[in-house]
């Protein structure tokens, strides 16, 4: 095995960790925030993503190094799109995604907001289940 399908092994073990959890965030975890009352849900929500942020930074940020190191090793096609789904899911995260949790926290949370948040979700639930199909794909092809 060479270097290059060492990095897309890991690479791919780190995206079906987070296509799972996106799954697991999308189906389950944010529609529950809808059944909380607003103080119930300010007091489960700073457990929440604190104790979430230990699991889906590393897998973030391993999926980032992964990805500009498979770049910097061979830049072609696969990578270089890689890399930009990427970098557009950490833009799309900290931009649309942070400032809903903040209000969350902060106790401003509305049937609207947890909505959006849900609906906004799906942009990110389906880019990081087309990135691991996309680099499952790159795995079988490079294995034949």
């Amino acid at each position: 095995m060479d270097y290059a399908q060492l990095l897309l092994q890991i690479s791919l073990l780190i995206d079906v960790g987070l296509v799972v959890l996106i799954w697991l965030v999308q189906l389950i975890i944010y529609p529950s925030f809808t059944y909380y009352q607003p103080e119930a849900l300010f007091a489960w929500h700073q457990k929440y993503t604190t104790r979430l942020a230990f699991v889906v930074m590393p897998l973030m940020l391993g999926q980032l190094l992964l990805a500009i190191v498979a770049v910097f090793h061979h830049l072609n096609f696969v990578n270089a799109s890689s890399l930009t789904i990427v970098l557009f899911l950490w833009v799309f995260t900290f931009v649309s995604f942070a400032p809903i949790h903040f209000k969350i926290s902060e106790g401003n949370a509305n049937q609207s907001l947890l909505k959006l948040l849900i609906k906004r979700n799906w942009y990110r639930t389906f880019l990081w289940s087309f990135l691991f199909i996309f680099r499952l794909i790159d795995f079988i092809y490079l294995s034949v």
